[in-house]
């Protein structure tokens, strides 16, 4: 396991965009943390590293914000309002998550082992003015890029 220091907004988006180089279509990652945690914001740097310029908001009402990328869809899950874990289900998102997309959940637990096993576990926590976060590699191919990720030994 990882854990780093964001001591800033700045911190937060410059890790969303270092995962940038890491994440691979195919891949489901969960992202966890309270409210105000920095889900988002890591998100929006991710995005901007891989070339979408557009808005990037939280989908916390629609439960997903789709974005088309030149090598893969992302699609970003918001889960905090389900009150069932059968609504992912029921909403369609089971094959959402496929050989052709990046799908990034906010609040995993929310549906209750309905959800593709993940690749990273990301966790994000406020300490202080700034924040942590721990990032875990749960697949073999998960552990295999962390390893080689430049810049981080795990």
């Amino acid at each position: 396991m990882l854990s780093l220091a964001l001591p800033d907004e700045a911190a937060t988006l410059a890790l969303g965009a270092k995962l940038a180089g890491l994440l691979k279509p195919g891949w489901v990652v969960y992202l966890r943390g309270d409210l105000g945690a920095g889900k988002t914001t890591l998100v929006r740097g991710l995005l901007r590293a891989l070339g979408y310029a557009g808005r990037v908001k939280s989908p916390t009402y629609t439960l997903l914000e789709s974005y088309e990328l030149s090598r893969f869809v992302l699609q970003h899950y918001d889960l905090y309002r389900m009150i069932d874990p059968r609504e992912w289900l029921d909403a369609g998102f089971r094959d959402d998550c496929n050989a052709a997309t990046l799908c990034i959940v906010e609040w995993p637990e929310k549906a209750k082992g309905l959800l593709p096993k993940p690749d990273l576990d990301i966790v994000l926590e406020v300490a202080g003015e700034g924040r942590t976060a721990r990032i875990e590699a749960l697949s073999a191919q998960g552990r295999k890029e962390m390893q080689t990720w430049q810049g981080f030994d795990t």
